[in-house]
């Protein structure tokens, strides 16, 4: 077998490699212009294992070593780079500590669970959404801007056919008005392609069972329930929920020692997008929850609203888990009185 410890980089790729028959080991560096693709196609049908951590910019990469019929471990970055002894850090060492890493085992333990290229697809497409929402906002704010600088103050009500009337027929100077005209046809045209979306939302998540049994939770739309799915993959890869908040970063930092505990604010090492979803789908939950409400209003008087909000997404994301893992919808979890059954 020959195992490649893979350091890389958008444009290139610094490898170390070893066959573990001969004892033949290198170490090169691979443009990503053709070069790394002849190097990796040239040992095709031979077994390869490829060690690399986890990275953007890399399904290219990806692809092409399922093409070639190569095995590939993706590692978390954060262990690898614990694994590092020295604290001279260059592209070289990187590729050798991957490299000695896969030799001894120790890279199958830090390995990350992978998305399916359909799971990646349909990520995308929630996260395209959520961008074009972000810049329908900011477009929206650009057009409040210039009614509130003529003295129009109608708030949500300026997106009503009256409203909406009433910012056409104000007189303004020609650049800004040239802006308004853009403005609202950029809205137009960002409102059409998210309704769009949100169709294609409601089918993907429709088509998906365990999504229709996280949406009886209140609070948990297609969005959020679909968003969930894909991002956790699988709920029996986590031992207990308190991974589950770990992975999402619903969990303080922390910074004890001896009789001493320091608690900070949240890791914020997951996805941040379903981290901010989750939280305001907790504001709607409470509301049908009385233990949970009690819970906010007395964090809301104790500290503040937004930790309290925080408090119960991660209680919120604990309770998708449980449904998920034990196949209960809303109603079901609630009358067990446990989550744990």
């Amino acid at each position: 077998m020959i195992i490649i410890g893979c350091d890389f980089h958008p444009s290139t790729q610094t490898i170390a490699w070893r066959n573990t028959e001969t004892g033949e080991c290198g170490q090169r560096e691979l443009k990503h212009d053709g070069e790394a693709q002849a190097f990796y196609r040239s040992l095709q049908g031979q077994k390869v294992r490829v060690g690399m951590e986890a990275t953007g910019h890399a399904r290219w990469f990806e692809r092409l070593l399922a093409e070639c019929g190569m095995e590939l471990w993706v590692a978390d970055a954060a262990q690898v780079r614990a694994a590092a002894t020295r604290k001279q850090k260059t592209d070289k060492r990187d590729a050798e500590l991957l490299l000695e890493l896969l030799s001894d085992g120790r890279l199958e333990k830090m390995r990350i669970h992978l998305p399916t290229p359909a799971e990646r697809d349909a990520r995308r497409l929630v996260l395209h959404r959520h961008r074009l929402v972000q810049m329908r906002t900011r477009v929206m704010n650009q057009l409040q801007a210039i009614a509130l600088n003529e003295g129009l103050r109608k708030k949500r009500a300026l997106w009503t056919k009256a409203g909406l009337e009433q910012l056409l027929g104000l007189e303004l100077m020609p650049w800004a008005a040239t802006a308004r005209e853009d403005l609202l046809g950029l809205l137009e045209g960002l409102n059409r392609r998210i309704a769009e979306l949100d169709r294609a939302v409601e089918k993907e998540a429709e088509a998906r069972p365990e999504v229709r049994r996280l949406r009886t939770q209140h609070g948990v739309g297609p969005i959020v329930g679909l968003l969930y799915v894909l991002t956790v993959l699988d709920p029996t890869r986590f031992d207990s929920s308190r991974q589950v908040a770990s992975y999402l970063g619903l969990i303080p930092t922390e910074r004890s020692s001896g009789e001493r505990q320091r608690l900070g604010h949240l890791s914020k090492q997951g996805n941040a997008v379903l981290r901010g979803w989750l939280t305001e789908a907790a504001h709607v939950a409470v509301r049908y929850d009385a233990g949970w409400r009690r819970q906010y209003v007395r964090l809301a008087m104790k500290k503040n609203r937004s930790i309290a909000a925080v408090a119960i997404a991660r209680k919120l994301a604990v309770r998708l888990w449980w449904m998920w893992k034990l196949g209960l919808d809303y109603g079901q979890i609630v009358e067990s009185g446990s989550h744990a059954g």
